[in-house]
């Protein structure tokens, strides 16, 4: 099914955002040469005494998901909201295809479709009569709208369910909702904040799959999650946040590569007494840290230090167990910040 295709705009109110920031426009291009939809610079983003985002920079390209990944409170709704002109960035600017969030707030709107991490359709009106309304709102013209709803609920797979009211709804049938009237315009910026929280799996699938037609009909997204499978499915590029920073920002495999660990091996079992400082010294290993009852290893390569484990561990052969697995991005996030990504 063809996406629908974007008229109209929607009526929004102005704002500014701090003295010294600068309009610019950026022609950069990945190696697919395709352009770039979003430039945010130098974002920052005070609450008084607290800095909830500092010194943010990224860009995210036409036909590209786009995964800002980080615990709750690493500033990524913060950073959404500052892009969707809902908050004012304290310095710093973002540029939608080119134009300011600070600036020129009525275009950026008209091009970005907002997913908020809270759902916000109007539970006594139908999915139709929801899709219809905020498409109003939008100026979308009346001859098409009709036809636009039918294929949103389509998209979302609520077309049997369209004349019900979103009160009598699943948690996640309310979350594809959600999505269907964000896309009612057919933004060309997506942005979706933690979008599958709380979902059934078969709606957190059907997510999947929407997310996925997005970029292949060519639409940027930005995506929001603390789930690190989901990132792992759906992201092209990942960027890392802590404490409102970036520490990280590429192609998951080459984040992984540059890390220069590729496995963890789990070493459960051994006695209390046992000093595990020597095994920092067996060859491959980038990084040890305590497990409940026992240690992890980060390495390059298993095969390099299993056979130096074995020797500082033969004594304890009947008690010890050891696990080998790929490096996966929740266990690297740990490594890198020493956090559980949905602490």
């Amino acid at each position: 099914m063809a996406l629908p295709t974007r008229v109209g705009t929607a009526p929004v109110r102005g704002t500014t955002c701090a003295p010294g920031t600068t309009v610019e426009t950026t022609t950069a291009a990945t190696p697919e040469t395709a352009p770039v939809a979003l430039q945010a610079r130098q974002l920052r983003k005070v609450y008084g005494s607290l800095v909830a985002v500092e010194d943010l920079s990224f860009a995210i390209h036409t036909g590209e998901v786009f995964g800002l990944l980080g615990p709750n409170g690493a500033g990524k709704t913060t950073t959404i909201s500052m892009i969707a002109t809902q908050l004012r960035p304290t310095a710093g600017d973002a540029f939608v295809f080119g134009h300011s969030v600070c600036k020129e707030t009525r275009r950026v709107r008209e091009l970005i479709g907002l997913v908020p991490q809270e759902v916000s359709v109007y539970p006594q009106l139908t999915a139709r009569e929801n899709i219809e309304f905020f498409g109003r709102m939008y100026g979308v013209p009346r001859d098409t709208l009709e036809r636009r709803a039918t294929e949103l609920l389509e998209l979302v797979g609520l077309e049997n369910r369209q004349s019900e009211p979103v009160a009598e709804f699943s948690g996640g049938m309310k979350r594809r909702l959600n999505l269907a009237v964000s896309l009612v315009h057919d933004p060309k910026l997506v942005l979706l904040d933690e979008p599958t929280v709380g979902v059934d799996p078969h709606s957190r699938e059907k997510i999947f799959s929407i997310v996925r037609a997005l970029r292949d009909a060519g639409k940027a997204i930005l995506y929001t999650t603390h789930y690190m499978e989901e990132a792992e499915k759906l992201c092209d590029r990942i960027g890392i946040m802590d404490e409102g920073r970036i520490i990280a920002l590429g192609p998951l495999m080459e984040l992984l590569t540059e890390a220069g660990c590729s496995e963890v091996i789990d070493i459960r079992g051994l006695p209390e007494s046992f000093d595990c400082s020597g095994l920092q010294a067996v060859p491959g290993v980038c990084r040890m840290e305590q497990l409940d009852g026992g240690i992890r290893l980060f390495v390059s390569k298993a095969v390099l230090a299993l056979g130096p484990l074995h020797q500082c561990l033969y004594r304890f052969a009947d008690r010890v167990t050891v696990e080998i697995a790929p490096l996966s991005l929740e266990k690297w996030f740990l490594q890198l910040t020493g956090k559980e990504l949905r602490d």
